[in-house]
């Protein structure tokens, strides 16, 4: 007989609350649990008190067991750990991505184990599904649209993929799962989303970095490309690539951050066109629909969770993997993803160098 038991991840949110819904109406055996993440309490987190308590009620309501697995450790290694390491070195993380890798798709998925169960589920927008083409399972992106979330797993181990369960692959919108939230009595149905990162629900991340690593406002110069100065700026982790507003410098042509220079502590700005970038590179490779690149590859590619997928080339150059867009694009970003589609299968990704 089939082994249908499944460990899903549970927010306390109406997505996860659903998936545990529809999941159990399936006939899976279903076991929810919810990480504990950090230590404070934070207002707005996904992973406060009242979110848990949250996730218990809907597992009690739903009739399935639920378990709080204390991750705090290897949470704070690899997701707030490399989020500070990120700034410290100017790139812009994605904790999201990190998360999934060694969290939700590492931690609990050994826990899963633990417990018996062929499968882990989450409140993704994705999709996993057997490939005849390619003769593997892959993951794919969702009905979603711009709510799919694909983009956030690329780094996930691609052994999982066969055991991985996203309920809401087939949803278009957010509405139907509220609609069947309400029409099954779930009391999470009208929770707001939670949008910003779990461990800063405020938003404030330059806060976080200052209370929490040796990351302290330092001044420096704001310089152009042939390095004249053009003003002072108050810590590189304060600026973003792209960045127009907030510069405190005055100049004919709108001017935006287009990198730092660490060893010298600057900001360096130019003019819009300096922020188009025709090729880039990228490292940390994780290959889900192939083993190798030996040869280019067209593939649609995206470099952050909120772009549009850009047309390229791909090669693998020294275990690193080069991109080449047919058009350039703007404000590439070093310490975000660039993940590969062919079709609406995620070829792989890595990080931005």
């Amino acid at each position: 007989m089939e082994n249908k038991k499944v460990l899903i991840g549970m927010s306390g949110g109406v997505d996860s609350s659903v998936s545990a819904l529809l999941l159990k109406k399936q006939g899976y055996e279903v076991i929810g649990t919810t990480m504990k993440l950090f230590e404070q309490e934070l207002d707005g987190s996904c992973c406060n008190a009242s979110s848990t308590l949250d996730a218990k009620r809907v597992c009690d309501y739903l009739d399935i067991p639920h378990y709080t697995l204390n991750f705090k450790e290897k949470f704070k290694k690899y997701v707030i750990d490399d989020f500070i390491d990120c700034y410290a070195n100017c790139k812009t993380p994605n904790p999201c991505i990190e998360c999934n890798r060694y969290m939700k798709f590492g931690a609990m998925y050994e826990k899963a184990k633990e417990l018996g169960c062929e499968y882990i589920a989450t409140g993704h927008y994705a999709k996993t599904e057997y490939s005849e083409k390619y003769g593997r399972w892959v993951l794919k992106q969702s009905n979603a649209g711009k709510k799919d979330q694909s983009y956030v797993l690329w780094n996930i181990p691609k052994s999982l993929i066969e055991h991985i369960l996203f309920p809401l692959s087939d949803f278009e919108n957010k509405e139907e799962i509220r609609k069947i939230a309400r029409d099954n009595d779930l009391k999470v149905a009208n929770k707001p989303d939670s949008e910003d990162i779990c461990f800063i629900p405020d938003g404030n991340y330059k806060k976080f970095l200052e209370d929490n690593s040796n990351i302290k406002p330092k001044e420096g110069n704001i310089v152009n490309l042939e390095g004249k100065i053009l003003g002072k700026h108050t810590g590189l982790y304060n600026y973003t690539i792209g960045q127009r507003k907030g510069l405190g410098i005055s100049n004919p042509v709108p001017l935006f951050v287009l990198g730092f220079n660490k060893d010298k502590n600057e900001v360096i700005v130019g003019e819009e066109d300096k922020l188009y970038k025709k090729e880039i590179l990228v490292t940390n490779i994780n290959l889900l629909l192939v083993d190798e690149i030996k040869t280019p590859i067209e593939v649609g590619v995206k470099t952050r969770y909120s772009s549009k997928i850009a047309s390229a080339k791909i090669i693998e150059i020294d275990k690193n993997i080069k991109v080449v867009f047919d058009e350039p694009q703007r404000a590439i970003t070093p310490g975000q993803s660039a993940v590969f589609y062919i079709d609406d299968i995620v070829l792989g990704g890595g990080k931005i160098i």
